[in-house]
């Protein structure tokens, strides 16, 4: 990397924006019932959007066993799991992993632990996903004797 004493002349010129968590309202994104009727949720705090350039920063919250799709994002994606734990596939993640989907990657499905997870994310493009191998979505649901909910309705993010 190299260091420079001036802003690039193709850089404009913007400040920094600054915004606490507890300033964010919790958006409900994911939704399934679980085998004994109650209902489980990814909740979702849009901490920073952007439409030029584009990117999604937020922080999110899963239930206990939420259970969601693998997929991908139209964009390279960052996760960092801060509380709980969650398998991404195979993968067994806990408080401290850090994962990188380079755009194209997918992961998933991701199953929430027993204390559920807490994350941190970041889209570096466009945040909008993309699902494959839902069978292996289906699998993960039948094993918990859980059935994917229609996803809350929300309003996009802002910029």
């Amino acid at each position: 990397m190299t260091v420079s004493d001036s802003r690039p002349a193709d850089a404009p010129a913007r400040e920094p924006r600054f915004r606490h968590l507890d300033d964010v309202e919790w958006r409900q994104v994911r939704a399934q019932r679980n085998a004994d009727g109650t209902e489980a949720f990814v909740h979702e705090k849009w901490v920073a959007y952007s439409a030029d350039p584009q990117y999604l920063s937020l922080y999110a919250r899963y239930d206990p066993g939420m259970i969601v799709r693998r997929h991908g994002h139209h964009s390279p994606h960052v996760v960092l799991i801060l509380e709980g734990s969650c398998t991404f596939g195979d993968q067994e993640c806990g408080p401290g992993m850090h994962i990188e989907l380079p755009y194209g990657a997918a992961f998933g499905p991701i199953v929430a632990g027993p204390d559920g997870a807490v994350m941190f994310e970041v889209m570096m493009g466009n945040p909008s996903s993309w699902g494959d191998r839902p069978e292996a979505f289906e699998a993960a649901l039948a094993a918990a004797g859980a059935t994917a909910l229609p996803h809350p309705a929300y309003a996009p993010p802002e910029a």
